[in-house]
């Protein structure tokens, strides 16, 4: 019920009356009361007025189940939501959600992780009261070898989510890397379980910069946060609620093509490696080139200084700029 109220009081021009809130969930005003004393204490300011009910004028950076289901206006993702305080890692809780028959666009989020995880087995720093730690769980009717695309998916609709939210002009570093002024604010990690060749559930982890004030000496030049590139605090649960929508309408434009068809030209319009000089991480051989943008299939389409083109699947090898970080 608080999540009912919740959204309530935010949709409201106004005062709600607590007789409005009793008739609709069929609760006493004490039960109401209770639920309204519960969101005082977790920063929500609330104006109480005799006879005119309750008013909703300030809301804090809380990461809670309320405050995010209260925001999700999806069909389907992050309907679900699962919430930690702190956890392991999300995509940890997503892949055991998943194993339990856990639906389809179901969301596990925590305000920390004690093992977050990062591309190639690296960790991801995880510090409770900042950032953004989320993972969906999705079923998708498509073949293992179309799951990767999934990854461009989410970045592209966490970039414009980001950039609609904060107007900041944030890019992305192929494949999946946020970037803002040549510092990377997002990672994403993709997982996957198969069942006689059959994907039986994808993960999709999403872990966002969102209100760091500093970073360690040995991350402060090639990391940064929302806050640190804008100079004010952001609600996280509110960026959430974006990313779900911006990947909902995303996901069904991939499922509609099978592939990157339909949205190759909004990712390569953000892709900060496009038209530039790269050096290809390839273990056959390091080479430098000059990236041309993604095909429908999330490849980088690169041009040799011999005048080959060749398209470079992210699952082999890795692309660095040659001038910095992209």
């Amino acid at each position: 019920m608080k999540t009912e109220i919740l959204s309530m009081l935010r949709a409201a021009d106004g005062y709600v009356s607590g007789q409005q809130i009793c008739d609709r969930f069929h609760v006493s005003r004490t039960a109401v009361w209770k639920v309204i004393e519960q969101l005082k204490e977790e920063g929500y300011e609330i104006e109480a007025v005799r006879r005119r009910g309750y008013h909703l004028t300030g809301s804090p950076d809380v990461m809670s189940k309320a405050e995010i289901e209260s925001r999700i206006e999806t069909k389907w993702a992050g309907r679900n939501v699962f919430y930690y305080e702190e956890t392991d890692s999300t995509n940890t809780r997503a892949k055991a959600l998943g194993e339990e028959g856990a639906p389809h666009g179901t969301l596990a989020a925590a305000d920390a992780q004690s093992a977050g995880k990062g591309r190639r087995g690296r960790g991801w720093e995880s510090a409770p009261g900042k950032d953004i730690y989320m993972s969906i769980l999705l079923k998708p009717q498509i073949s293992p070898v179309q799951a990767p695309m999934l990854t461009l998916v989410m970045a592209l609709s966490v970039v414009e989510a980001v950039k609609e939210e904060t107007g900041l002009d944030a890019g992305i570093k192929w494949p999946n890397d946020l970037v803002i002024n040549k510092k990377k604010i997002c990672g994403i990690l993709t997982e996957m379980s198969l069942e006689e060749e059959q994907i039986s559930y994808v993960v999709i982890g999403v872990g966002i910069n969102v209100n760091h004030d500093e970073f360690p000496e040995e991350l402060a030049g090639r990391a940064t946060s929302l806050k640190l590139e804008s100079g004010k605090e952001w609600i996280r649960a509110k960026l959430v609620a974006q990313v779900m929508e911006k990947f909902e309408k995303n996901y069904e434009i991939f499922l509609k093509d099978g592939s990157l068809a339909g949205l190759k030209e909004r990712y390569n319009g953000l892709l900060l490696n496009k038209e530039r000089e790269v050096r290809v991480l390839d273990p056959k051989g390091e080479y430098t080139a000059f990236a041309l943008g993604i095909n429908e299939k999330g490849e980088l389409l690169v041009e040799r200084e011999d005048g080959r083109r060749e398209a470079v699947f992210s699952g082999e090898v890795s692309v660095r700029g040659i001038y910095g970080y992209v």
